[in-house]
């Protein structure tokens, strides 16, 4: 599996920036992607998920009035939506991906409780004014 991340750079407080993240590789029927991130001096983080069985989501609770995920299948790239950006939210971005087949996991299973073995090399956003 393979996953290559875009849209990154800079930003100024306030603006929207857009990531992308294509996929390529899966072999089992479904699949999940997530964005992490991790600022310097701080922990990897989790941001985002989405699963393709049923589009549904998960955004953290710290951004969530102002991130959303949301996938183009055709492209098989998921794409992660940041508004009103803040200097908070400066970070390398991480894509990471699992596939999975139809008894792996529990129909309802949040995303965010998927394990990830997959991951893209990372892309920067900085938000400063």
């Amino acid at each position: 599996v393979q996953l290559v991340e875009s849209g990154g750079g800079m930003a100024h407080p306030g603006e929207s920036l857009r990531l992308s993240c294509t996929a390529s590789g899966f072999t089992h029927d479904y699949y999940v992607i997530t964005w992490f991130r991790q600022a310097p001096g701080r922990d990897k983080e989790g941001v985002s998920c989405i699963k393709s069985s049923d589009d549904s989501t998960y955004i953290a609770r710290d951004v969530k009035d102002r991130f959303t995920t949301f996938r183009d299948n055709a492209k098989n790239t998921v794409y992660l939506e940041m508004n009103n950006l803040k200097p908070d939210d400066t970070a390398t971005y991480y894509c990471g991906a699992e596939d999975y087949g139809p008894t792996s996991y529990p129909p309802d299973q949040s995303c965010n409780y998927f394990k990830f073995d997959y991951w893209g090399q990372g892309i920067q956003v900085t938000v400063s004014a």
